[in-house]
């Protein structure tokens, strides 16, 4: 929530979390994280305006980014663990 910038919302219950998302609401589910390896698909990807400056903030929390900033002709990304070990993305696209 706070490395990325996610609003929790005022009416979560039953143990449930709901963050504000734009117009709509992310809610967390308990479960059993997959485990980190092969393939690398993320559980869950956010785009953000500006990458370098997120990736500033993980940097500055010690969040260890295993496979640094990668990036093709149209976008720049970065995946990391939160800490029940689920794969989360970062996601800046060309405008």
């Amino acid at each position: 929530r706070d490395m990325i910038g996610l609003r929790m919302a005022p009416h979560h219950k039953g143990g449930r979390v709901h963050f504000a998302v734009g117009d709509t609401y992310l809610v967390i589910l308990p479960g059993v994280p997959r485990p980190a390896g092969e393939p690398r698909f993320p559980a869950i990807a956010f785009a953000v305006a500006d990458l370098s400056a997120a990736v500033e903030r993980l940097h500055a929390h010690q969040v260890a980014l295993p496979w640094g900033v990668e990036s093709d002709e149209h976008s720049r990304w970065v995946m990391f663990h939160d800490p029940a070990g689920n794969l989360i993305e970062l996601a800046e696209f060309d405008k």
